[in-house]
């Protein structure tokens, strides 16, 4: 199921040209003029609709999912990234070398995870410029949230990596290679670093789904990607509306949220399972 999403984002043009349906195109002609809702049941699915449409504007729902698959894996995965990246150096440092360097890094984690993240996001995002860096309008929207929420989640695999760092500074080939003469920076990476591997990894895929969750909460609030991109969150911002009259409008985008974050949290699981066979007994 991963691996289909992440085709479907991939392949989102290909698969909508296939379908001959554009996001972002109106059809007023499938709108009941009086209500505003598709006409037909279940709110507009056809043959030429595979999902219906939305109300209003008449876009076609199905392409705007597909699209939307990319804006969701998009800021899963890089901000994902970020924090990683973040959360590896720092952890792996305050777990090497204790003392000060310690106290300060697990301080700081502290305070991150103390500070009200999803606020922040919202006031900062409220007073960011339209252009940025040669980004403009969504570009840039993307740009902060990617950042924020790699930002901060970087305290929590930077505990993990952490803890593993200071259970494995102690061990015989540690050991072995400070009496060979090997530096603390070699140490660090050459024998450290490739034995995080798989906790890293494990961590960073039950990452994802949380930051396709706050990456729909946030468009959900009106502060992610704006009209007419298509997001999952926002749709179902919009559905609010429409529930009682088109109810299909509000559960389709909350089937997609559903199943990604499902699928990427058996992902993590079945990925743990693998690299740590005796946590599975």
């Amino acid at each position: 199921m991963v691996l289909v999403l992440v085709a479907i984002a991939l392949l989102a043009p290909l698969i909508t040209h296939l379908v001959g349906q554009d996001p972002e195109a109106h059809h007023e002609d499938l709108i009941d003029p009086l209500f505003g809702t598709p006409i037909g049941s279940l709110g507009g699915i056809s043959g030429d609709h595979l999902l219906g449409v939305e109300p209003v504007s008449g876009r076609d729902i199905f392409a705007r999912i597909v699209y939307g698959a990319r804006i969701s894996l998009l800021v899963g995965f890089l901000s994902a990234i970020v924090a990683v990246v973040i959360g590896t150096i720092l952890g792996i440092l305050a777990g090497f070398f204790g003392g000060w360097v310690d106290s300060l890094i697990s301080r700081i984690m502290d305070g991150l995870l103390a500070f009200p993240q999803l606020l922040f996001i919202i006031a900062l995002v409220s007073v960011m410029p339209n252009e940025m860096l040669g980004l403009t309008g969504t570009g840039v929207r993307l740009f902060v949230m990617i950042l924020v929420i790699g930002f901060f989640g970087w305290p929590y695999i930077g505990r993990v990596v952490r803890g593993q760092t200071l259970s494995m500074r102690e061990r015989e080939y540690v050991e072995a290679a400070r009496s060979l003469g090997a530096g603390r920076f070699y140490i660090l990476f050459k024998e450290l670093l490739p034995n995080l591997v798989a906790p890293i990894i494990v961590y960073t895929t039950m990452m994802i789904p949380t930051n396709i969750l706050t990456e729909a909460a946030l468009s959900f609030l009106g502060v992610g990607v704006k009209p007419p991109t298509a997001s999952w969150g926002q749709m179902l911002s919009s559905a609010i509306d429409y529930y009682d009259s088109d109810p299909m409008y509000m559960v389709i985008p909350g089937v997609a949220i559903f199943i990604t974050v499902l699928a990427f949290n058996l992902f993590g699981d079945g990925v743990r399972d693998a690299l740590d066979p005796k946590g599975s007994r």
